[in-house]
C-alpha cells in the first residue's frame, strides 16, 4: 500500500463522521450504531438517505448541500476513496453527512427497521451476463435486504451507464409490481421537474422555485466515473421506483427465459 493510501487510512480513522467496524469484528453482528444514526451521528430526526457504493462521495456530499434538511450516508468498502468525501464534508462543515465503511452484503448490521427513507445506487459494478445477475446490487437478494431497513414505499434510485443493468432492474421492478416513478436512458436530457424524490424531501422544499433549483442541482452532480462516461459519449440511465416492505422480491421470470 502506498504512502498516500496509508496516510488516508490513518486520517479516516480520526473523522467523527466516519463509522467503520473494528478489525476482527463479526461482519454479520449488529453494530452499536444500528438504529442510532439520528441520535448519535446527526443529532436530529431528519430523513436518512443512503448512497451505496459511494466511491469518493461526490453524490453524498453534493446531495447534502442541496438538501440540508436531510441526512446522507455514503457507504463503500474502499476507505482510501471514501477519505475524499469524508474530508470534503469536514472541510465544508456538512453536519448532515456521514460515511460507513463496510461491504453492502453486511448492511443489515448497521441499519434498523424503517431507519432509512431513500436509497441511491450510483454506478455499481454491473456484473454483466445472466449468470452473474445475482451479484448485482439490484438483484432480489439485495432488494430484499434493503426492505429490512427502508421505510415502506421508500424510493430506490439507480444511476448507471450500463444498459444491461438498467434493463434488468427495470424489468425486475415491473415484474414485482413496484411503482416505477421514472425511467430514462438519458438522465441528463431530463427536465428537472421530472425527477421524483421521497415525499419528505419534496415537502422540505415546498417553495417551487427552491425545489426546482435543488432538483436541477441533483442533475448537475456527477461522480468521478459518471464524468468519464459522459466524456466518452455515453448516456446515463436512471430508474426510480418505490420498494414495498411487504413484498418478497422474486426474479422467477429469469427461469422462464
Amino acid at each position: 500500500m502506498g504512502k498516500n493510501k496509508l496516510a488516508r487510512w490513518a486520517e479516516l480513522g480520526t473523522f467523527d463522521n466516519v463509522v467503520q467496524p473494528e478489525t476482527g469484528d463479526d461482519s454479520w453482528k449488529d453494530h452499536k450504531i444500528k438504529g442510532n444514526w439520528r441520535k448519535d451521528i446527526f443529532r436530529n430526526e431528519n430523513p436518512v438517505v443512503l448512497e451505496l457504493g459511494c466511491g469518493k462521495g461526490e453524490y453524498t456530499t453534493g446531495l447534502s448541500v442541496l438538501f440540508p434538511e436531510c441526512n446522507f450516508i455514503g457507504i463503500d468498502i474502499k476507505g482510501a476513496r471514501m477519505w475524499r468525501g469524508a474530508r470534503t464534508s469536514n472541510e465544508k462543515q456538512l453536519r448532515n453527512t456521514a460515511f460507513l465503511r463496510t461491504r453492502i452484503e453486511f448492511i443489515n448490521s448497521f441499519f434498523a427497521s424503517d431507519e432509512v427513507d431513500e436509497v441511491w445506487i450510483t454506478f455499481p459494478d454491473p456484473h454483466p451476463g445472466k449468470k452473474n445477475s445475482n451479484k448485482r446490487l439490484t438483484c432480489p437478494w439485495f432488494l430484499n435486504t434493503y426492505r429490512n431497513f427502508l421505510k415502506d414505499k421508500g424510493i430506490l434510485h439507480l444511476k448507471t451507464d450500463n444498459t444491461e443493468l438498467y434493463n434488468y432492474t427495470a424489468k425486475l421492478a415491473a415484474y414485482n409490481g413496484f411503482e416505477i416513478l421514472f425511467s430514462t436512458n438519458d438522465m441528463h436530457a431530463m427536465n428537472p421537474n421530472e425527477l421524483t424524490l421521497s415525499d419528505k424531501i419534496i415537502s422540505s422544499h415546498g417553495d417551487p422555485v427552491r425545489r426546482d433549483q435543488a432538483i436541477a442541482g441533483i442533475l448537475s452532480i456527477k461522480t468521478h466515473y459518471e464524468a468519464k462516461f459522459i466524456e466518452q459519449g455515453k448516456t446515463i440511465n436512471y430508474l426510480a421506483f418505490r420498494l414495498e416492505k411487504d413484498k418478497v422480491i422474486s426474479h422467477d421470470w429469469e427461469k422462464k427465459e
